[in-house]
């Protein structure tokens, strides 16, 4: 049998194990931010051709056992990721798996030297969700107060509050979708395929390809400034529409021409510079005769070894069924009680946009007030059916400054529900002000049974459960409360730890342990 037939049968072998990441690639290259994805691994195997017009031709038997090994550990990887239906488990394997198949196609001496095309395929895989939500919000800050500062530059009146740019008569929410991250990933991309193409010496790829990132917020911060003065000059239908999508176009094309600026200054530091055109290798030349060797490529015991035993492992993972997934019956939150003690709540829905980044199976947001209290306080619940397949728990701690708030403090703090019920009890207790508005805010994260305050650690309890007990459901919760001029933080404690027993002792219900 051919060494190419080995070779198809092997790829074909991976298909059922890392089906769950080809779905999640495909949703995650449906939107903006990752709609460079399909593009990614054409450009890979760009990258590949070239390298191979080059390769020196094997003068021994390729040695295919590291790749055989590796392909082990990226169809384990994969399998684990199935199994806890993790889909960024899944397709981090899938780009082991792909180095896998070089390793085991060209062998060891051959097939190391291709790690760059390989490291490439990074670019077309999605960030986890919390990492990108994290990423999403900081850079949403970061281009708000750049845009301010360079709409300062131009006497355009503004006021921010967190990614709110307020020009007196229009209100530009820096949102999520003008964070940057839409520009961020196709330029790194592209100042990755830059450093490898320029011919120079090695710093100066690294100054091309550790540029891309600031570049970009720093041109996104332009790009929301531009629209800020079209905005106060022209009025609010600049920030909509076709202008909107014409700006990002037009600063993306700005990014790519200043990082060729960038490789034409650094020419210019060199002793013999040269042409930007005798920099860049954009040969194409003998690509065709580098496809032609696939179909003679030599069967060996090795590439049908691993043939048979990645066929082995997709059998047994496709016959073998996966745990079955634990769903737990619970009340909804319409059912949640409105009078706590004396306490009367008022529940208020979430604006649509919100409920949709928020992303959670069902909520309550509800405002408690009594005559013996001297302010309300608002519960607020989010709970997951599933925190493992792309949605999760997006973490008060990086919300409320995008919300315009001032996080004075934020520590984990024991609080004792011990009259309750509960014991001691940790949770994040944070002083946010806006203006001369301060509020006190208990948030804690409910993780089937535990009360966690990392959000890190949910996400590894998360994996943990989800192989060992089939399940990854989980709430956020958050307690608010509002502190006067003359109140202290004590008297605000108090009113909330006087709540929270209450609430703690009706959540069962709705959030199962």
């Amino acid at each position: 049998m051919r060494g190419v037939v080995w070779l198809g049968l092997l790829v074909l072998s991976g298909l059922p194990v890392f089906w769950l990441g080809f779905h999640s690639l495909a949703l995650a290259w449906s939107t903006p931010e990752y709609s460079q994805g399909p593009i990614i691994p054409l450009i890979s195997l760009y990258l590949l051709l070239r390298e191979l017009r080059h390769a020196p031709t094997a003068a021994t038997l390729p040695r295919r056992g590291p790749g055989i090994a590796l392909l082990l550990v990226a169809l384990a990887l994969g399998i684990f990721g199935d199994i806890v239906q993790i889909p960024d488990i899944v397709t981090y394997a899938l780009i082991l798996w792909v180095g896998a198949l070089v390793l085991i196609g060209f062998g060891w001496a051959a097939g190391r030297r291709h790690w760059k095309p390989v490291l490439h395929l990074i670019f077309m895989l999605p960030l986890p969700q919390f990492v990108y939500w994290k990423m999403s919000i900081f850079l949403q800050l970061i281009s708000s107060e750049l845009g301010v500062w360079f709409l300062m530059q131009v006497h355009v009146p503004v006021y921010l509050e967190g990614n709110v740019i307020d020009l007196g008569t229009f209100k530009l929410q820096v949102a999520e979708a003008c964070s940057g991250l839409r520009y961020l990933f196709p330029i790194l991309s592209f100042s990755y395929l830059f450093s490898i193409l320029y011919r120079g010496p090695l710093w100066h790829k690294a100054v091309l390809l550790v540029s891309a990132a600031p570049l970009t917020v720093v041109m996104n911060a332009v790009r929301i400034a531009v629209i800020g003065v079209l905005v106060d000059r022209y009025g609010t239908a600049q920030a909509q529409g076709f202008l909107h999508l014409f700006e990002g176009w037009v600063i993306f094309l700005i990014c790519i021409a200043l990082l060729f600026l960038l490789a034409l200054l650094l020419q210019r530091l060199t002793r013999d510079p040269k042409p930007l055109a005798d920099t860049i290798d954009l040969d194409f030349t003998g690509f065709g005769a580098e496809l032609a060797r696939l179909p003679a490529m030599a069967a060996s015991r090795g590439l049908a070894l691993a043939a048979v035993l990645g066929l082995t492992v997709a059998t047994l993972f496709v016959t073998a069924p996966l745990p079955a997934r634990v769903i737990p019956q619970r009340d909804s939150f319409s059912l949640f009680p409105r009078d706590l003690g004396a306490w009367s709540g008022m529940v208020e829905a979430l604006d649509p946009s919100v409920e949709r980044v928020l992303g959670a199976d069902d909520y309550i947001n509800a405002t408690y007030a009594t005559a013996g209290e001297a302010a309300p306080v608002n519960l607020f619940v989010a709970y997951y059916d599933k925190q493992a397949e792309g949605s999760g728990i997006h973490s008060p701690a990086v919300c409320l400054p995008s919300a315009g708030w001032e996080v004075s403090s934020i520590d984990p703090t024991a609080v004792d529900m011990t009259a309750a019920g509960f014991g001691m009890i940790t949770v994040n207790r944070a002083v946010i002000q806006k203006g001369m508005t301060r509020q006190l805010v208990y948030y804690w994260f409910e993780q089937r049974g535990r009360h966690m305050t990392s959000d890190y650690l949910v996400k590894a309890y998360v994996v943990w459960d989800g192989l060992t007990r089939g399940r990854s459901d989980g709430a956020m919760v958050r307690l608010i409360t509002p502190m006067d001029e003359t109140e202290g933080e004590g008297a605000a404690d108090a009113r909330l730890q006087r709540f929270m027993g209450l609430a703690l002792a009706r959540l069962g219900r709705f959030v199962p342990g």
